[in-house]
């Protein structure tokens, strides 16, 4: 670590210290989106369809499918206090399992028994423009990239500074508190996010082992070892769902999104979407008639994008997340690196929310060079290597161009991570941010506390499947829901919330008027201006 950038930072922490910037980070606002499979008591994935009482997954607010059919998806909106979003979180998972029957919610990231693509149904979301527009870029996805990828699980952590913080600090710093200046400076920490992003699967990590099924018929370079039946693991790996097994995508390693400006970000996006792919254009938009995928552009639509976080704004209907972005700028960020906890029951827990908050903050306050090539893929390297040989000891990170330990990269971290976290502790009067850190600094200690290690010491010690734990776990998290009470809400609530959703797909049903075609057209429209067709491959 140079000490210039130190030295920068302990700077900036002073002059926020005792500000009344620092006042306003009372209001940080989070929250999560936690993806689950739906399973049969036998750890297989439930093909039923998305249930009935769990209303739309086109329109409700809280319950949505992701990929499949089968994969839940529960969503809270943006909250001070942690508590508050996992007891929301509590009370959906109860209100799901009440309504799913003999069904379970499978606890991990990667998914299990599951014997090929096509025992994957995908999501389906009604006979509207929208909702096969919806589908059709599943399709797309399991034609380019196949289903298997698609039915991980992860948790995203939703967070947001409030503007008050912004329109306070960034003067400070000599810049504006507009749109622009709030957008540039969450950018800043989207670019520190990434130079440190190695810490999450480190500390967050749920994913050393998997089911052999699930590499089945895939060319993979990794030296697995197994244990039980079926089940293949890396020694050290802490998170396989972020290495190019799962969730990642080597032909989106050429398009070099830009991070440095909000404008360079969203042309390089909207370049990808309207730049022909020659490998896509092999499947053909249509054959026979059917629609393969949206486009054969390098990126269908933004959400393609694989990326371990995410600039993000609401958009409206029918809005283009680039286009919300360019008009209304950045409104919060959407960290996307977070296996499913399989120790916690609703797959995240309090304490990542409360040293997230410091590691994020750290990210914002912390100056934040413009990234080039290199420095871009050392940070590639970095994620790389912790997420298949994180645990191992005296692992080496590169940081700006010189080899450094992790654990000695990790103590200078916690370091400055003990002052932000003395910072938020003061600020919201308790000490829960210090001690979320020093939990945390535990697990750089021994690696054996992280949930990798303790999830790969009970396969090994028990010589047990991957599945079959996640099995056993499932139920128990069934039964404690079934016995635990709602917290905020009640069971009317979401029956009601269930029956409203219904009732907006039927409406928007109604009330389309042009044919797919059209519409897709439509859609796409304005983005043939940013193809480029020099880059197409």
């Amino acid at each position: 670590m140079n000490a210039h950038h130190n030295q920068r930072f302990a700077d900036r922490l002073a002059l926020l210290s005792g500000s009344e910037a620092a006042q306003a980070l009372i209001d940080i606002r989070h929250g999560v989106e936690r993806e689950t499979l739906r399973i049969n008591p036998n750890g297989k994935l439930a093909t039923t369809p998305h249930p009935q009482a769990l209303g739309s997954a086109l329109t409700h607010d809280s319950i949505t499918t992701d990929f499949s059919e089968s994969l839940l998806e529960f969503i809270t909106p943006p909250e001070r206090d942690p508590i508050v979003t996992l007891s929301q979180l509590s009370d959906i998972h109860k209100y799901t399992i009440e309504s799913l029957g003999d069904e379970r919610l499978w606890p991990m990231s990667m998914p299990c028994y599951i014997s090929n693509d096509d025992a994957i149904p995908i999501a389906y979301f009604g006979t509207s423009n929208v909702a096969k527009m919806k589908q059709l870029y599943r399709v797309g996805l399991r034609n380019r990239y196949g289903s298997m990828m698609q039915a991980i699980a992860g948790v995203h952590f939703n967070f947001s500074l409030p503007k008050t913080f912004w329109q306070r600090w960034l003067p400070m710093l000599g810049e504006t508190g507009d749109k622009q200046g709030i957008s540039a400076a969450y950018f800043s920490l989207i670019r520190n996010y990434r130079r440190l992003c190695w810490l999450v699967p480190y500390l967050y990590g749920a994913s050393p082992a998997l089911c052999s099924s699930f590499i089945q018929g895939r060319q993979t370079d990794k030296s697995f070892e197994k244990i039980g039946k079926g089940t293949i693991y890396l020694p050290y790996a802490t998170s396989l769902r972020m290495s190019d097994l799962g969730y990642t995508n080597s032909a989106q390693s050429t398009l070099n999104i830009c991070y440095n400006h909000i404008d360079t970000y969203i042309a390089s996006l909207r370049r990808a979407i309207a730049t022909p792919s020659s490998q896509y254009s092999k499947l053909g938009v249509k054959r026979d008639g059917e629609y393969q995928q949206l486009n054969a552009n390098v990126l269908q639509i933004e959400n393609e994008l694989y990326s371990p976080i995410r600039p993000k704004q609401p958009t409206r209907s029918m809005e283009k997340p680039t286009d919300a972005l360019a008009e209304r700028g950045v409104e919060y960020i959407e960290v996307r690196a977070l296996d499913v906890n399989p120790f916690a029951p609703l797959g995240v827990e309090l304490n990542q929310f409360y040293f997230l908050d410091v590691f994020l903050l750290y990210c914002a306050i912390k100056p934040s060079p413009s990234f080039d090539l290199s420095g871009y893929r050392q940070t590639e390297h970095n994620l790389t290597t912790v997420v298949e040989r994180g645990r191992r000891p005296g692992l080496m990170l590169e940081d700006e161009g010189r080899a450094v330990s992790l654990q000695d990269w990790a103590r200078e971290l916690f370091d400055d991570f003990y002052q932000v976290a003395r910072l938020l502790d003061d600020v919201n009067q308790n000490d829960r941010y210090s001690k979320a850190v020093s939990i945390e600094w535990n697990k750089v200690l021994d690696a054996n506390k992280t949930p990798s290690g303790m999830l790969l010491e009970h396969l090994l010690k028990h010589n047990l499947d991957n599945g079959a734990y996640g099995v056993e776990l499932a139920e128990k998290y069934r039964q404690q829901w079934l016995s635990n009470d709602y917290k905020l809400s009640d069971r009317q609530h979401f029956a009601e919330a269930a029956r409203q959703s219904i009732a907006a797909q039927r409406e928007i049903e109604a009330s389309d008027n042009v044919d797919f075609e059209n519409f897709l057209t439509d859609y796409f429209a304005d983005l043939s201006q940013y193809a480029d067709t020099e880059k197409a491959g």
